[in-house]
């Protein structure tokens, strides 16, 4: 097992305290919790975060996830288990964080605005850039599922 390489917390609270406001925004922007989760489930899935896996299953299971659901959220194309509205921001979630391999294509673009508002474009982009940034402190330093 990995050992921790760093405490990021203490290393920089000021910073992390910024992360925390950003989280409090995001939590006042309308979004339904349990798409927050299934957002930020499947970025961490992608990037090979423990820590935020186990972290947001748990919350999703909270926001009112099914199990089922769960344990489909890294093969969602493959499955019937979600809606329009959620196949679209996951689309958009594996798009912006593997933006490398496909530059935010018009056809996921095009999925989501079917889907969202304008403004719920921008907030549901802002989540996944949050949860990125997230993923990568936990990954680079280490944090390990308590």
């Amino acid at each position: 097992m990995t050992q921790q390489r760093l405490d990021f917390t203490s290393a920089s609270p000021d910073a992390v305290k910024a992360m925390y406001a950003l989280e409090a925004a995001i939590a006042k922007l309308g979004l339904e919790h349990s798409l927050l989760e299934l957002i930020r489930l499947r970025a961490s899935q992608i990037n090979g975060c423990a820590y935020c896996v186990d972290m947001h299953t748990s919350d999703a299971r909270k926001a009112g996830e099914t199990e089922r659901r769960l344990y489909a959220v890294s093969v969602w194309r493959e499955t019937p288990f979600f809606t329009p509205r959620e196949r679209a921001v996951l689309a958009w979630t594996e798009a912006l964080t593997l933006l490398s391999e496909n530059h935010a294509a018009d056809e996921d673009y095009a999925a989501l605005e079917a889907e969202l508002s304008p403004a719920e474009m921008v907030n549901v982009t802002l989540v996944i850039g949050s949860i990125n940034t997230w993923n990568r402190l936990a990954v680079g330093f280490r944090k390990m599922p308590e």
